[in-house]
């Protein structure tokens, strides 16, 4: 914990790109975040998300206590139960009815006792992440390419290379200070690097970009193999790396020749113009130092790991990996995806990225000195629910994640959990989809309260610290399962009593038995006249580190053996893989679509996905109204011939229907959208939005390798939603929501918004505003209703400063939010202002703001607009002169640009 004044490096928690952030405690005990100049990562930048961290630390929604049944209970009886519900289990039914689903919020000491305990204490591996719907296929590509999983290049490449290709992955969004250094570099460099997006939808990303290659959802592996005989055909490829340093590629071509044998071939299996396709193919082909970014759109497939092998065959085959400036790069979602790599945090993996081969099942059970090993690989996220549901799971330990709402499939995931006989919840949050559904609830610490590292996407291994007290009886997650193992009798196994504990012994598994490690003197004698093996995953040059050391460990990329203890930004430049014969693989790929095609009942393709100000189900992010108030409700986003089609319009609500369940959402059409696919976000759940679930909807056929589901193509139909009534409530305090058909709770900067609408008509609404509020006498009531035309308006306010206000009309079309939220900040209304408020409309000299744009200052749209047209602002830099939007992360520049030629 830090004293007021004193400045913790820590690292942000959100994505993968794992951004250094110096926080600082004021005498109020607020904290002060800004970016950290000293990190690697990011060099000071900060997205309008970590901007925000700050906003994001209040208790009011936090899981403070230990629960059973509902109930406050000690630390020592929670930990009772838990334990011995898993022992009943074990003895019952084996190990293998246990699971454990962990998260990328884990810090890697976390990880590695959870792995320890499923895998060496119960004996089975049945523990898998959320990570698994983020990477797993490029882990699976990684793997069959490199024989590990390692990304071979480091963020300089992206600033050094000459030409970026972005498949599946819109990185001004998602990971917006990459994006922010690619587009620095392009004014220090003359216009380099060039960017090609290869995406279905135009997002922001686009906004730079020279090129985008609007293909058909699931067509990447022929655009890939299509590349790929290209190369062949011109002459672009490496001989000499092919000979010395890959095996494989005559079948990868032949496989590629048949899906994919020309250009004509390639545009009529992704949709796109030959032209585009030649010139693209020409300019990788000519293009020394290329780097292919790809992220959700290529992982989140039922060909997933195929789609990485395409793109990793292409690098292979020209020798562009692991030199400056060239190589694939995936681009992870969460701060600790790679962590649990590490740790074996996925149901495939051992510890330290060993896998289930007899050598080094041994090998590991030995270090870990474990009376039992688990032998085979577990069940993989998608299917480890789908055993909870039919019962071949009988408890099962969620930590830091939210399944019910960001697994396919949803509501079956919540049904299973609803029927499992043991279901313990570790989590920082007192409301989600998730905890609601516990048996036993353990409070955990989170962000800025637990100690531990996290490793990034370019395998840079960073600390995470505290600078803040922990809540009530929260207590780390390491330390729960450190406490249950000892109840269970695993205590030896787990002596640990600090995160640098961990670590050392973390870090000492890495270079057991590896080449150039020598044994660690815990573990005297168990590596004699044993063979060493030879993996990427070393840090055992850190597993000495004394705590003061680990206190102060900077940012540091692995490998990092023993034996050579510097940092190692690229790998494979000249070789040196690791399979048996140190020869990466060129993987064939053959003909690839999704798993499940559109049809007339079912006509349109559902990609889900991330919007830019939000993370995961805004547990956090939905704190802060600066974040929330960009796009404050889940949304369609649709072509505008196909909302023709479906019958609805702007801004009106719509069901969106498949197979496995439905949500009801808000229409916004696009020229950006491709024709035939609709865009929804992954973020909402019932707390905030109980029908705006989308992962309720999205198909869970997953990869046959990798295990990862297809999120982004999701045959649907989307239909007008008309309720009886819509409306919106503002209120100067958070309430529970009416018990209505779709609600959505937003936090406004001076208010809670609650969007609503409903089926039954409502016979007298102002007795129905004083139920939901209530009716205290020294409350003022305004209010204006016209029963025949179906509208209604009121507003409560005491000594005259507005309280709450509900606006309800029979259609979507209401009054603009902005400034009526505006109003909650007035001491005291006047005539003027109470008048508009009636009339549903802004007087004069009231502005409505319109939807935050740039979350950093809090610049809404109509401001923005307004100042476009009226001091004739033709640059996203000459708004930012103006009005400081865009000049702190630059999220919010491509939205800026797209404004200017509409006004």
């Amino acid at each position: 914990m830090s004293n007021p004044g004193e400045t913790v490096h820590t690292t942000c928690p959100y994505c993968g790109v794992g951004c250094g952030v110096k926080v600082a405690i004021d005498a109020d005990g607020n904290a002060q975040v800004a970016g950290d100049k000293t990190h690697p990562a990011n060099y000071g930048r900060l997205c309008s998300k970590g901007a925000a961290l700050g906003e994001t630390l209040s208790l009011e929604d936090r899981l403070l206590y230990p629960e059973i049944a509902g109930q406050p209970v000690s630390w020592d009886e929670a930990l009772h139960a838990v334990a011995e519900g898993f022992r009943r289990t074990l003895m019952e039914h084996g190990p293998d009815a246990i699971a454990f689903y962990v998260s990328g919020q884990l810090l890697t000491e976390d990880y590695y006792v959870a792995n320890k305990l499923m895998k060496g204490g119960f004996g089975s591996a049945n523990i898998d992440t959320n990570s698994r719907l983020c990477m797993s296929s490029s882990v699976a590509g990684h793997k069959r390419a490199f024989g590990s999983d390692t990304v071979p290049g480091c963020y300089e490449d992206l600033e050094e290379a000459d030409l970026i290709v972005l498949v599946g992955s819109n990185l001004a969004w998602c990971h917006p200070v990459l994006y922010q250094r690619i587009l620095a570099a392009r004014e220090q460099r003359a216009g380099k690097p060039k960017l090609v997006v290869i995406d279905p939808r135009r997002t922001t990303t686009c906004d730079a970009a020279e090129t985008h290659l609007s293909l058909k959802p699931g067509s990447d592996t022929a655009l890939f193999n299509g590349l790929l005989i290209h190369l062949y055909q011109q002459d672009r490829l490496d001989p000499e790396f092919l000979e010395q340093h890959v095996a494989g590629f005559w079948s990868a071509y032949q496989a590629a020749k048949a899906v994919a044998p020309n250009v004509p071939t390639v545009a009529a299996r992704t949709g796109l113009l030959e032209s585009d396709i030649a010139e693209f193919y020409g300019s990788w082909g000519r293009t020394r130092k290329v780097v292919t970014i790809y992220s959700q759109g290529v992982n989140q497939s039922s060909h997933g790991s195929d789609k990485v092998n395409a793109i990793i065959n292409c690098h292979l085959a020209t020798g562009r990996i692991g030199q400056p400036g060239m190589g694939p790069f995936s681009i992870t979602g969460q701060p600790n995806a790679m962590g649990g790599r590490e740790v074996g945090g996925l149901a495939n993996q051992l510890a330290a990225h060993m896998d289930f081969a007899p050598d080094e099942i041994e090998r590991v059970q030995r270090f870990w000195q474990a009376p039992v090993i688990a032998r085979h690989p577990g069940l993989k996220a998608v299917e480890l629910f789908q055993a909870v549901a039919d019962g071949r799971i009988k408890a099962i330990w969620i930590m830091g994640t939210n399944p019910v709402v960001s697994l396919p499939d949803a509501d079956r995931v919540r049904e299973a959990l609803r029927h499992c006989p043991l279901v313990v919840v570790s989590d920082a949050i007192a409301n989600t989809d998730t905890v609601r559904l516990a048996h036993i609830k353990l409070p955990a610490l989170t962000w800025g309260e637990k100690e531990g590292t996290v490793t990034n996407s370019e395998r840079r291994i960073s600390r995470q610290r505290t600078f803040l007290p922990p809540p009530g009886a929260a207590k780390p997650d390491w330390w729960s399962m450190t406490q249950v193992a000892r109840r269970l009798g695993f205590g030896a196994l787990f002596p640990f009593e600090s995160p640098a504990a961990i670590f050392r012994e973390h870090a000492a598994l890495s270079g057991f038995e590896n080449a150039a490690y020598r044994p660690h003197p815990l573990h005297e004698g168990a590596a004699e006249g044993k063979k060493a093996s030879c993996r990427d995953f070393d840090i055992s040059a850190l597993a000495d580190l004394n705590d003061a050391d680990y206190d102060a460990l900077q940012p540091v990329q692995w490998p990092l053996p023993q034996s050579t203890p510097t940092d190692t930004a690229r790998l494979f430049g000249v070789g040196g893989f690791f399979t048996a014969d140190r020869k990466a693989r060129c993987i064939a790929v053959g003909p690839r679509g999704p798993a499940h095609a559109v049809n007339e009942h079912f006509p349109l393709i559902l990609n889900s996905g991330r919007i830019r100000d939000q993370w995961h189900t805004m547990t956090r992010t939905g704190k802060t109204a600066r974040l929330t108030n960009h796009i404050p409700e889940p949304y369609l986003e649709i072509h505008p011939l196909d909302a023709l089609a479906c019958g609805v319009t702007e801004n009106m609500l719509a069901r969106v229907h498949s197979r496995w369940g439905e949500m009801i959402v808000r229409v916004r059409t696009s020229l950006e959208q491709q024709p035939g696919s609709v865009f929804v976000p992954m973020h909402w759940g019932s707390p905030l939005a109980p029908r705006g679930r989308i992962n309720a909807a999205v198909n869970p056929v997953v990869d046959s390798v990798s295990g990862q589901p297809e999120s982004k193509h999701t045959p649907v139909r989307v239909q007008a939603y008309r309720p009886s009534w819509h409306g919106f409530l503002l209120c100067r305090e958070a309430i529970e929501p009416p018990e209505v058909e779709y609600r959505v709770s937003v936090r406004d900067r001076e208010c809670w918004r609650y969007e609503l609408a409903g089926e039954s008509m409502v016979s007298h609404w102002p007795i129905w505003a004083r139920d939901l509020l209530g009716d205290d006498p020294s409350w003022e009531w305004l209010e204006f209703a016209d029963a025949s035309a179906g509208r209604y308006r009121g507003a409560v306010l005491l000594d005259g400063r507005l309280r709450a206000c509900l606006f309800v009309a029979p259609s979507h079309e209401l009054p603009l939010r902005g400034w009526l939220a505006g109003l909650f900040a007035v001491q005291e209304l006047d005539s003027a202002e109470r008048a508009s408020l009636l009339a549903g409309r802004p007087g004069q000299g009231q502005r409505d703001g319109g939807r935050i744009v740039c979350a950093c200052f809090g610049i809404g749209l109509n401001t923005l607009t307004t100042a476009i047209r009226e001091q004739r602002l033709t640059t996203p830099q000459a708004i930012g002169a103006a009005l400081k939007a865009g000049t702190n992360c630059g999220s919010c520049v491509p939205e800026l640009r797209q404004l200017i030629p509409q006004n």
